[in-house]
Formats: C-alpha cells, structure tokens, sequence
C-alpha cells in the first residue's frame, strides 16, 4: 500500500512497518498520524519500537503534507483531514487482523481525537469508523490563541480560507535536542504553511473534543510534554481531568512538543508499549 487517494481524489502518500520478525506473533495494527508541517517519515524511529513489539505500523502523510497531494498547509473543507482519515482507516483494517490503534501527534492528534469523538454522536458522520484504542502525544486540544489571534483566524478563515501564510511557530521550540531540531529545518518535507480554514479547524475541533471529554469511551492514552510551546499544555490536562477512566493521562513536565524526540524519548517509547502492553498482552 503506496497511496491511497481521497474522496476528493488527492493521493496521499502512505507507508507500511511490518512487525518485527522476532515477535511472537503481530498483535495488531498502529495507524499513525503527524502534525503540522512535517511528515510520516520524522516517526521512523518510534515505529521500530512499535514494530519490535509485535505491531504493524501504518503511517501517512496528511494532504498538504510531506509526499502527499494538495497545497501545502491547505485543505479545501473544514473536514477534509477527517474524510481523509476515514479513507486511510478502510484502506488499513484488512491489511492485519486484530485491534487498530490509532496514535496522532500534535495536529494529527487533534484530527484523531475529534475523529474518535465523532462515534460519540447518536448519528455518526458518514467518515467515521471506529478504532480500537487512541494514543495522544501533544495533541492541540488547545491551540493557545490569544483573543485577537481567535478574532485573525476567524476573520482570516472566513475572507481568504484557502490563502497559506507561516504559521508562526519556530523550529526551537519542537524539542530541546538541538540535533533533532537542525535536522527538521534542513528536511526539505518540512513547511510552516497553514491556511486561514485549517487554523479554523484547530481552532474549533479542540474545544469540541473537550466537550465531549466527560463521555470518552474509547480506551486512551494521553502524553504531553509541560514545556511545550507549540500548543498549550493545559488542553491536555483539562481533557484528562474531565474525561473518565478510560483515558490515561501521562505528562512530562519538563519535556517540549515532540515526546517522542526528546532526550527522554526512551521513557516515552517504555510508557507507550506499557500501555500498549497492558491492554494486549504479547502473549496469548
């Protein structure tokens, strides 16, 4: 599976992890989605680690994104990202029996978060599918916009939608490794594009997830890092406070935006496949 092409006919570029050789058996699947600006290929590391432990890992890059179609930064329907991932879910569930987890970074843990909360409304839209299981690392369930930032975007979303400018975030701020950061800016797949109805889908899919926080259902677990500058640390942890036992909340509070490439990374992989473990054990 090299592509898979939307509803609205964008090939988005996709790839597959087989589970390591050496594992007892393949547990399942991981779908994994990236955030904003960068692409699948930053989270090879993470899917080894996954892969060694007994799971496929799926990945693609978001329209816009990486080697996918569509203008960078760009999506043409406030709901394109989750149409997008219902796609990506039909073309991932029979390429592996078992449980499908999905695992969203960032933007992609926004657009996973409200595509799981979508299955909570008594008639779901017709992209959603349900999944197994949701892993969450700095998703921006709060995007940390100031009043006259919200008053831009509204502004911004509603005159010129499709229009991509910089997105105001700086490459320091993703990780305190400064190999990890010289890296992300010299990746020729990276961008800083957003377009003014992507921002409105950030802006508004957040607090819609954190209404629905109180009635979660699918088993969650939920990192981020107390540093982070990128989004606001305090969207994950209003989420995790209101939301049921089904979700796990598990912060970092010296760690910056990307958990999985801070120097404490290997804690975060072991809390990752910990929780993974727990729920579906290696073994039978």
């Amino acid at each position: 599976m090299d592509q898979i092409v939307t509803a609205d006919g964008v090939r988005l570029q996709a790839r597959v992890w087989p589970a390591s050789a050496n594992a007892e058996r393949v547990r399942g699947q991981v779908l994994l989605v990236h955030g904003l600006g960068e692409h699948a290929g930053r989270y090879e590391h993470v899917a080894q680690a996954l892969c060694a432990q007994g799971w496929q890992v799926v990945a693609y890059d978001q329209r816009g994104h990486g080697q996918s179609g569509g203008g960078r930064g760009v999506i043409p329907d406030r709901n394109s990202l989750l149409q997008d991932l219902g796609r990506v879910v039909d073309a991932v569930r029979p390429l592996q029996p078992g449980p499908l987890v999905m695992l969203g970074h960032s933007l992609g843990g926004l657009v996973a978060a409200r595509y799981v909360a979508e299955g909570l409304h008594v008639k779901p839209a017709a992209w959603w599918r349900p999944v197994d299981a949701l892993v969450l690392s700095s998703p921006a369930l709060d995007a940390g916009m100031n009043l006259f930032q919200k008053l831009l975007v509204a502004v911004g979303s509603s005159l010129v939608p499709g229009l991509a400018l910089g997105n105001g975030l700086k490459p320091s701020w993703i990780c305190r490794d400064p190999a990890v950061v010289a890296a992300y800016v010299a990746d020729p797949l990276v961008h800083d594009r957003i377009c003014g109805r992507l921002a409105k889908f950030i802006a508004d899919a957040g607090p819609e997830v954190q209404g629905m926080a109180a009635s979660w259902r699918v088993p969650t677990l939920l990192m981020w890092g107390g540093a982070d500058r990128c989004v606001a640390p305090a969207g994950s942890a209003r989420f995790a406070a209101a939301a049921p036992a089904s979700v796990q909340a598990q912060p970092w509070h010296a760690l910056a935006h990307e958990i999985f490439n801070e120097p404490e990374q290997a804690e975060v992989l072991a809390a990752l496949n910990g929780w993974l473990n727990a729920r579906y054990p290696a073994a039978r």
